[in-house]
């Protein structure tokens, strides 16, 4: 059985930086694709970013892009998200998923574990 624990959330003015960790038991990732997604209040589960196994491709969403950076580290089975230039609209519960798979996918019923979720918010 593969769990997940994030780690990292917490409270953060408008243009501060976080960062968010995953780290995996039960499984090794090193050949699939761990991502992370969002939920804010009311909101549905959004994709965030995804990085394969072997860390050689990621993809982001558009509003993350050149602020954000996935990457992994295959001998600690973790993963990590490095948040920078955070917005208020950045305010959510983050989530790790892992999808048994080598093909990234920005969906969340592509994935097949998830954690239980960090909160960040994010204040103007």
């Amino acid at each position: 059985q593969v769990q997940l624990l994030e780690s990292g959330g917490g409270l953060v003015q408008a243009g501060g930086s976080l960062r968010l960790s995953c780290a995996a038991s039960g499984r090794s990732t090193s050949r699939y694709v761990m991502g992370w997604f969002r939920q804010a209040p009311g909101k549905e589960r959004e994709f965030v970013a995804a990085i394969r196994g072997s860390g050689s491709s990621t993809y982001y969403t558009d509003s993350v892009k050149g602020r954000f950076t996935i990457s992994k580290d295959n001998a600690e089975n973790t993963v990590h998200l490095q948040m920078n230039a955070l917005k208020p609209e950045d305010t959510a519960v983050y989530y790790c998923a892992l999808r048994t798979s080598f093909v990234i996918v920005t969906v969340a019923p592509g994935y097949n574990y998830w954690g239980q979720g960090t909160q960040v918010t994010v204040s103007s």
